[in-house]
């Protein structure tokens, strides 16, 4: 992925594979590390120390605004299983000190914690331009050096795999598939409530990061390389690749025209 393609990721994610530190049920406290630094991961990042500096003064634990960093589970802005109560950067990574709540969320999450369940953390960000170079040496061979992102949550995740990144069945249609037309609903109600304005500012913005989410979940849905193209194509001939790119992108910007205009 080039780095246009990345500072054009609407929302990106990234696991740690890093074990839990510390699970205190008795406070409902657990420690973690989110992020490790200068370690070349699958994107072929090297997050480099001070990269979640600006955001943790801006919405980190000591920060003077309500907007913080979310402790989630899965990414979903829906699910908040607890509390920052400590998040800094030291030699090795974002260390993090959560208090879990005590709604079903908070609780089932400490249960999973303390029998192994939840295993890796993974961070919602975006990447910043001018922030991040194309490098080569002889550590990491070709990587991004990546010096500062736009951290938005931690979230506590099951498997550290890209959940953006769909699983489908190689003879089902894209276009029709259940996955897409989830998407549509979601993000249709997400731009409905977005557009009535109604809540406190901390909703409004879980929204769009929703909205970013979902148009992220797209966009990987367009990256695909199994997908049925006589569907999207017809069975008259053997799409080049310039044709089978062209109609995804076509089916994209139809599917947000409909979305728009609704």
């Amino acid at each position: 992925m080039s780095i246009k393609n990345k500072l054009n990721t609407a929302y990106g994610v990234k696991a740690s594979g890093l074990t839990i530190d510390d699970v205190d049920e008795a406070n409902r406290m657990v420690k973690f590390y989110i992020s490790a630094f200068d370690v070349k991961d699958s994107d072929g990042d090297v997050l480099r120390k001070g990269a979640f500096s600006k955001s943790l003064q801006e919405r980190g634990v000591e920060s003077t605004g309500n907007r913080k960093i979310a402790h989630l589970r899965h990414h979903d802005w829906t699910k908040q299983i607890g509390v920052f109560t400590e998040l800094k950067e030291d030699n090795f990574g974002l260390y993090a000190v959560s208090k879990l709540g005590r709604s079903d969320d908070g609780s089932n999450a400490l249960l999973d914690y303390q029998d192994g369940i939840i295993k890796e953390h993974s961070i919602g960000f975006n990447y910043i331009k001018g922030k991040i170079d194309k490098k080569e040496d002889s550590q990491f061979g070709e990587y991004y050096d990546v010096k500062e992102v736009r951290l938005m949550e931690g979230s506590a995740v099951t498997f550290g795999a890209n959940e953006f990144t769909p699983t489908l069945e190689a003879n089902k249609s894209l276009i029709d598939s259940d996955y897409l037309l989830n998407l549509n609903n979601d993000m249709n109600t997400l731009i409905k409530a977005l557009k009535n304005g109604k809540g406190t500012d901390e909703r409004l913005e879980n929204i769009e990061f929703k909205l970013k989410q979902i148009q992220q979940k797209y966009n990987s849905l367009i990256e695909l390389k199994s997908f049925d193209k006589d569907a999207l194509l017809g069975e008259s001939k053997t799409p080049s690749n310039e044709e089978v790119q062209k109609a995804l992108e076509d089916a994209q910007k139809e599917f947000y025209l409909k979305l728009l205009l609704k």
